[in-house]
């Protein structure tokens, strides 16, 4: 890509949120679980929660995208890179405001000013 826009930065940092959110779960080596499985009653299913839909493991591409936008977040202050990757998560604008202790309207500027940063670096690698 010759030419970053905010707006590019910005999906491909959703992506990779979503990548992350794809990626199998962190488990200790070496442990396992003995207990075999119980075949649970209908009444006793109907109480239980609802299980969780499966998620399939993202593509390599995707985990490439995804490695490449956290070296661009190295580029960010730490407070920038917090707000950067919660809007990524899809956190509301008010959540993010109070997680930061300032206004919507200044965690929707500091968003934009770490954007394009990230966006200046960008044109800078060209």
């Amino acid at each position: 890509m010759t030419e970053w826009t905010s707006d590019d930065v910005a999906n491909r940092l959703i992506d990779a949120a979503r990548t992350a959110r794809r990626l199998p779960s962190v488990r200790v080596q070496g442990y396992f679980n003995v207990w075999p499985a119980f075949v649970r009653t209908a009444y006793e299913r109907l109480a239980c929660e609802d299980v969780p839909m499966p998620r399939f493991p993202p593509t390599p591409v995707d985990v490439e995208q995804m490695l490449e936008v956290m070296q661009w977040v190295q580029w960010l202050e730490v407070e920038q890179r917090h707000l950067v990757w919660m809007r990524a998560d899809r956190y509301r604008w008010c959540d993010i405001a109070r997680r930061f202790g300032c206004a919507v309207r200044t965690a929707q500027r500091r968003w934009d000013l770490a954007i394009d940063i990230v966006v200046i670096r960008l044109g800078e690698g060209d």
